[in-house]
């Protein structure tokens, strides 16, 4: 049967309108409760500093965002909890390379998949560590460092934040692509090993970069020879990356994001991810970031979180592999 023009113009309308019609609907519709963000570790530590600020202004745009802190083996509980979650963007994760990269890796029976149980929503910042000595090492460069391990071998060590920690996994990284020896020493935490480099007991460190240890390295209490980003640091320009030292293969950094449970619609995570664009670029919240030795991703989105994800987890599993390392 053949509609009347005016009939068929009328639903042809109709139809055009329905696209924009599901999106308010949607807008309406999501969220409608609070949304429940994990950070899997107890409260007070860097994740916090992060995650906090980030759900108190967000609200502006996604409501109320409640914060769970749940820790417990390493974070892979609270990260498990967030994979079996119900895929509806009312529960999502503060992951980071621990997390997703290292603690699955260092697995023999890991909790989840980071690849198969997670959508990414948007990196929130990154830091790199920083290789540092005591200002009384006859070592200034990282070349310098290199050239004094090979010479005396097994004579020095470098201490880190604990085993299986990315700092950690950064010492050994420089060891096998330099092929030196320097034994590792691990520490219950970033604040001893920095105090026992201030001492001296222990004369080299792996340590992320943050904004104590810029203002040690001014004060001249530690010598950073070299921080693991792709430039230097806007807040110290005098510290060299290594890739000026010759050692691009050294990049990396410590990532700290959001993460929904696989399933999740696609038009929620784009609308956290949305939300999260509009939050980072708050200059009060950019600030609060770099204080903590964060650098603020200003133009996070899903994509750009899932590249840096396979990207850390191909750089850091053959490191995992190469030394035996086990969490478990």
């Amino acid at each position: 049967m053949k509609l009347p023009r005016r009939t068929f113009l009328h639903l042809a309308a109709g139809a055009a309108a329905l696209p924009a019609l599901s999106r308010i609907a949607r807008a309406q519709s999501y969220p409608t409760r609070p949304i429940r963000l994990v950070i899997p570790f107890p409260p007070g530590g860097t994740t916090d500093a992060i995650g906090r600020p980030w759900a108190d202004r967000v609200k502006g745009f996604l409501g109320t965002v409640v914060v769970e802190n749940q820790g417990g083996a390493g974070g892979s509980t609270g990260t498990a909890a967030v994979a079996r979650a119900r895929p509806d963007g009312y529960t999502i994760l503060l992951g980071n390379t621990s997390v997703l990269v290292v603690n699955p890796a260092a697995s023999s029976r890991s909790l989840y998949d980071p690849i198969k149980d997670f959508m990414p929503i948007a990196i929130l910042g990154t830091n790199p560590s920083s290789i540092a000595v005591h200002p009384t090492q006859p070592i200034r460069t990282l070349n310098e460092l290199v050239a004094y391990a090979k010479s005396n071998p097994g004579k020095l060590s470098y201490g880190s934040s604990g085993v299986g920690t990315l700092n950690h996994l950064v010492g050994e990284r420089l060891k096998l692509l330099t092929g030196t020896d320097i034994a590792h020493i691990p520490y219950r935490g970033a604040g001893p090993a920095m105090a026992d480099l201030i001492s001296g007991h222990v004369p080299m460190l792996v340590h992320g970069i943050n904004g104590q240890a810029i203002e040690l390295h001014r004060t001249g209490k530690v010598r950073i020879l070299a921080v693991t980003g792709a430039t230097r640091l806007a807040e110290a320009p005098d510290i060299p990356a290594v890739a000026e030292a010759g050692f691009p293969d050294m990049i990396s950094h410590y990532f700290t994001g959001l993460f929904a449970p696989k399933g999740t619609p696609k038009m929620i995570v784009d609308d956290l991810a949305e939300a999260t664009r509009k939050v980072i670029a708050d200059q009060e919240l950019q600030r609060i970031f770099t204080n903590s030795g964060v650098e603020p991703d200003l133009d996070a989105s899903p994509q750009k979180a899932q590249r840096l994800l396979e990207d850390e987890i191909a750089r850091w599993t053959p490191v995992i592999k190469a030394i035996g390392l086990r969490l478990d």
